[in-house]
């Protein structure tokens, strides 16, 4: 069975000193790509750029800031970037293929299984699946953070080997190495803590969206997926192998579980959440760690508007995330029954069909 893997290449990677798409860069990304395939790799390319590659033939000076401008430069921008990809795959005889995704494709699950259903028949037919976000639509602001967040969901999607998120940084350090020469690269990083969080920082590159802040992000996402992660830079020939073979320049997170079905990861990762509910710490143990559903006893506080089949979000009393389920009660209802027994929930409403709050198949743990 083929190795499949999904290559995340960022801005800063893509463009010239002068902000514009450096066809050097494409192709020799497009080389490197190639070069795995022919190792038996089948390969996803997300890729950013749309932006760095449109706002100067567009007419600015500068990357634009405001919202409708980063729209037009992606119009002009992915056209560029994805005919350059287009040429450089074609030399190698490999066919690509535009795939343009928003938030919104995510949060539906039926449009993410006929996104899921195309890339697969791609994958099939020996295409290169290349994978944007459609920044020319989006509302939030390119909120997948240079596109981190989405290869790590494509990952997900896919149920990939391995994903791999390319930078000009290799890797994570305990400082900015551009600041602390002292500070050690992580080669490997079992666990992403709160300590790892607070090392990665925020953002680093002005061409691009990301840092390390929002890799890390993707790296959880993709390992709770059960897929494990590299994180570091590819530019010299040769370098995307090593980093398939564990010998990259980067950091490699690990994970020890297995992949999701798929509605556990729409739920987790690609659900929108249209309330909250806290609970108290019996209602978190069992939760958590004791795989039980959630009753109304537990319940201490309801936030949002919500029916019965919506995505929510269950909180501690600190206001941690615990995780996140589909709940089989409106927010009126709960209002009326939270700190109930099942008895006095019979009581106050009548025959329910079901008792549970969220039911243990309709959840996942985020923490």
């Amino acid at each position: 069975m083929s190795t499949r893997v999904v290559v995340k290449i960022g801005s800063s990677s893509l463009t010239s000193v002068e902000g514009g798409l450096s066809r050097d860069a494409v192709a020799f990304f497009a080389n490197e790509i190639a070069s795995l395939k022919k190792d038996g790799c089948e390969i996803l390319l997300v890729t950013s750029g749309a932006v760095a590659a449109g706002f100067r033939e567009i007419g600015y000076n500068f990357r634009p800031k405001l919202l409708h401008e980063k729209q037009a430069a992606a119009a002009v921008g992915q056209a560029l970037l994805m005919q350059a990809y287009q040429e450089a795959f074609a030399a190698h005889g490999i066919t690509t293929a535009q795939i343009l995704l928003t938030r919104t494709d995510f949060g539906s699950r039926k449009r993410m299984n006929n996104a899921g259903m195309t890339i697969e028949e791609l994958l099939k037919q020996g295409s290169i699946p290349v994978i944007n976000e459609n920044d020319t639509v989006s509302v939030d602001e390119l909120k997948f953070g240079d596109n981190d967040t989405l290869s790590a969901l494509v990952a997900n999607l896919v149920k990939a080997q391995q994903l791999l998120i390319l930078t000009d940084m290799d890797g994570l350090y305990s400082g900015d190495p551009r600041k602390h020469p002292n500070a050690v690269r992580f080669d490997h990083v079992e666990e992403i803590t709160d300590e790892i969080y607070s090392i990665a920082g925020g953002a680093g590159s002005s061409v691009g969206t990301g840092g390390m802040r929002s890799k890390v992000d993707a790296a959880k996402i993709a390992t709770r997926g059960g897929v494990p992660v590299f994180v570091g830079k590819v530019d010299s020939r040769s370098d995307l192998q090593k980093a398939v073979a564990g010998q990259g320049k980067g950091t490699y997170f690990e994970t020890h579980l297995h992949s999701l079905p798929m509605k556990k990861q729409w739920l987790g990762f690609m659900s929108t959440p249209t309330g909250s509910l806290r609970v108290d710490p019996g209602a978190e143990q069992a939760l958590v760690n004791g795989g039980h559903s959630l009753l109304p006893v537990g319940i201490k506080v309801v936030d949002g508007h919500f029916q019965t089949g919506d995505v929510v979000e269950v909180l501690n009393l600190e206001g941690t995330v615990l995780g996140r389920g589909i709940v089989n009660y409106d927010d009126e209802q709960l209002h009326r029954i939270q700190g109930m027994s099942s008895s006095e929930v019979i009581q106050t409403l009548g025959m329910v069909h079901r008792l549970e709050v969220i039911h243990r198949d309709e959840w996942i743990t985020l923490i």
